[in-house]
C-alpha cells in the first residue's frame, strides 16, 4: 500500500458529525454547523472572529481585499511557499514582492523585511507571511516592524494550525489570518478555509464578499463584486469533528519529526528544519536538506528511492521567483530559498503513519545513502 505525505486522517467521529448534518435537514450551504465551526475555530486561533470559506486561498483573497489591496499595488511574500500565496495577490490585480528566508525559521526574513519597508522603494500596501510547513514565523519582529511603518499584516496560517509562538496560537498574528482545511492538512474538512481576524468590520465585510456580496435587499441586488466563497454546512460538521483531535494530531506529526531527527540526524549532510526560537511547530510536513557533498548523495537520489517503493516524497517548495509565472516578479534577498529548494525534502508526516511505516522509510534512506 502506497505511504502519503500527509493523508486525512479521519475515524467513525467525522462519519457520525456528517451523518448529523445531513440528518438536520441542513443540506443547504450554511447552517448551524458552519456557525459552531467558526466559534470553535476562533477560539482555537486565538481570535474573536471567524469566517468559514471554500479554501485557505479565498481567505487569503479577502484578508487582501481587507486591507485595500487593488490594481497597481505591490504585496511583500515570502517566495519560498506554495503558489497559492502569491496568487491570492494577483486575483486583486496587486503584485506580488517576495521575500527571502532566514536560517533560523525558513520564513520571511525580518531584516530583508524591514529593509524594503525602509527603503525609497517602499510602496507596499500589505505584508503577507507563510508559516511553513507548520512554523510560525518570527512575529515578535515581523509584527513590531510592520507596525513602525503603519502597514497591514497578513499571516497566511495554512500550514500552522495547532502551532504556537511565544504562548500565542498559529492564526493570531497580524490584522487577519488565513486557515486551510485541504485534503493534506492537519484538520480537514476535504476542501476549505477560513478567515479569522479581531475585527469585527473585515469579519463583516468577508462575510459579504464571501456570499456574492448581495445587498440587504428583498430581491438579488448587488453595488459590489462578490465571490462564491462560503463553506458548505455538511464540511463544517466534519471540520468540527476534526477540530476536537487537533492536539493528538499535532502530538503525533511532532513524534514523527522526533523519531526521523533520532533515526536520521547522525547522516553527514543531512540537517532538518529548525524549530523557531519560542515556538512549538506542528511539523505539519518534517522536513529536512540533504548536501550531496557530505552526505554523499542528493536528494533526488533519495527522494527516487523512496518513490520506488512507493512512498511519497517530495523536495521543499519551489520559490515563487523560480516559478515561470512569476520570473519577471522583484525578490529581495539571497539564495537561501534557492538553496532550500535544491537540496529539501519532504518525508511522510501525517497523524495515520504506523511507527513500522516511518522505520521503513528510515532504512530505505539509510540504504540509498550506504549504497552511494
Amino acid at each position: 500500500m502506497r505511504i502519503y505525505l500527509s493523508p486525512p486522517d479521519v475515524s467513525d467521529a467525522e462519519r457520525e458529525a456528517l451523518v448529523r448534518g445531513f440528518d438536520s435537514g441542513w443540506i443547504a450551504p450554511l447552517g448551524p454547523e458552519v456557525s459552531a465551526f467558526e466559534s470553535e475555530l476562533a477560539e482555537t486561533a486565538g481570535r474573536s472572529r471567524c469566517v468559514a470559506l471554500s479554501s485557505g486561498t479565498a481567505a487569503l483573497h479577502l484578508a487582501l481585499l481587507n486591507a485595500g489591496v487593488g490594481p497597481g499595488d505591490r504585496v511583500l511574500t515570502q517566495s519560498l511557499t506554495f503558489s497559492a500565496s502569491a496568487n491570492a495577490v494577483m486575483y486583486t490585480g496587486a503584485e506580488p514582492t517576495f521575500v527571502d528566508s532566514e536560517a533560523s525559521s525558513w520564513n520571511m526574513d525580518p531584516d530583508l523585511l524591514a529593509d524594503a519597508l525602509a527603503s525609497k522603494d517602499n510602496t507596499y500596501k500589505a505584508v503577507m507571511t507563510v508559516d511553513l510547513y507548520g512554523q510560525c514565523a518570527d512575529y515578535e519582529r515581523i509584527e513590531a516592524i510592520c507596525a513602525e511603518h503603519g502597514i497591514t499584516l497578513i499571516e497566511d496560517a495554512a500550514e500552522a494550525l495547532g502551532a504556537t509562538y511565544r504562548g500565542r496560537p498559529g492564526g493570531s498574528f497580524g490584522d487577519t489570518a488565513a486557515l486551510s482545511f485541504n485534503g493534506n492538512k492537519i484538520i480537514t474538512t476535504s476542501g476549505g478555509g477560513a478567515l479569522v481576524t479581531d475585527s469585527d468590520a473585515a469579519a463583516d465585510k468577508a462575510l459579504f464578499w464571501s456570499t456574492q456580496a448581495r445587498d440587504d435587499a428583498p430581491h438579488y441586488q448587488h453595488s459590489e463584486l462578490g465571490f462564491n466563497y462560503r463553506m458548505s454546512n455538511l464540511l463544517a460538521a466534519l471540520g468540527r469533528a476534526q477540530l476536537i483531535g487537533l492536539e493528538a494530531k499535532v502530538d503525533r506529526r511532532r513524534d514523527h519529526n522526533k523519531f526521523y531527527r533520532a533515526a536520521l540526524g547522525d547522516l553527514p549532510g543531512f540537517e532538518f528544519m529548525p524549530e523557531i526560537e519560542g515556538g512549538r511547530s506542528t511539523f505539519w510536513l518534517t522536513a529536512l536538506t540533504i548536501d550531496p557533498d557530505l552526505a554523499g548523495v542528493d536528494r533526488e537520489t533519495v527522494r527516487l528511492a523512496l518513490v520506488e517503493r512507493e512512498i511519497e516524497a517530495r523536495p521543499l517548495w519551489k520559490p515563487m521567483h523560480l516559478q515561470p509565472f512569476y520570473s519577471s516578479n522583484k525578490m529581495i534577498g539571497g539564495g537561501l530559498s534557492d538553496r532550500l529548494f535544491d537540496h529539501g525534502l519532504c518525508l511522510p508526516s501525517g497523524s495515520t503513519l504506523a511507527n513500522q511505516e516511518r522505520e521503513e522509510i528510515v532504512g530505505i534512506v539509510r540504504a540509498a545513502v550506504a549504497a552511494a
